[in-house]
């Protein structure tokens, strides 16, 4: 059985933004059994030596599958897509490689400088500025996803796959950082694939596994700016 390091205890500000969310997703869509082991990161258990025997960096989520030990998100989702059978085929593979790619690093980096900023509350001039030439930067990317979209009904073609929880995991915070209003495809994929059963059984033992009130993860993506 695979089991998942994510967060037992983590701060309020980021409930239902964190990246273990991806990998309980991709659990419950692929239907691979697993249980969870909570880390205690208020309190410090990510920085102790024995937990960077499972993450270098000391970051969560993990996975543990037989004896391999597996960190960062989407190296996660792509070993656990593989696991089930579901890239079998080269193209597939291949597409899906490639939009787990342009979700982490082509849409993410912006948006999570964005959120990050946003999270200070800093109104002086030199950070307005730089705030708003992060918003022309995440436009100008989340165009690109716009346009895709007018196209496929999901990322990595007209099936579901682990490219589009990494997608809608960055669309999220996209939303609470105010900048996904001028992107309407972008907006109802995400609300799409948020529908999904899956997303809600995920959500539901995040909320119960942090002690969270109900709706926490919907609310987190309320537009801050």
């Amino acid at each position: 059985m695979i089991t998942l390091h994510a967060f037992g205890r983590v701060n309020s500000m980021v409930q239902g933004l964190t990246r273990d969310l991806r990998v309980q997703w991709a659990l419950e869509e692929l239907g691979l059994p697993y249980q969870v082991r909570g880390v205690d990161h208020p309190a410090g258990e990510t920085k102790a030596d024995a937990f960077q025997h499972l993450s270098p960096f000391h970051q969560i989520p993990v996975i543990e599958d037989d004896g391999i030990v597996l960190s960062e998100s989407g190296a996660i989702l792509v070993y656990l897509a593989e696991k089930a059978g579901q890239l079998a085929d080269r193209q597939k593979h291949a597409d899906v490689l490639r939009w787990c790619f342009a979700a982490l690093t082509t849409v993410e980096p912006v948006i999570a400088m964005i959120v990050l900023d946003d999270f200070g509350k800093k109104t002086d001039p030199v950070s307005r500025e730089k705030r708003a030439n992060l918003v022309k930067w995440a436009e100008q990317v989340l165009g690109g996803v716009e346009k895709h979209l007018g196209e496929h009904a999901f990322t990595a073609g007209e099936e579901f796959t682990v490219a589009d929880i990494l997608m809608v995991t960055v669309l999220r915070q996209a939303r609470r950082a105010g900048v996904l209003a001028k992107f309407p495809r972008c907006e109802a994929y995400r609300q799409k694939c948020e529908a999904r059963p899956a997303w809600g059984r995920t959500v539901a033992a995040y909320e119960k596994r942090l002690g969270a009130e109900p709706g926490a993860v919907a609310r987190v993506v309320e537009p801050t700016a």
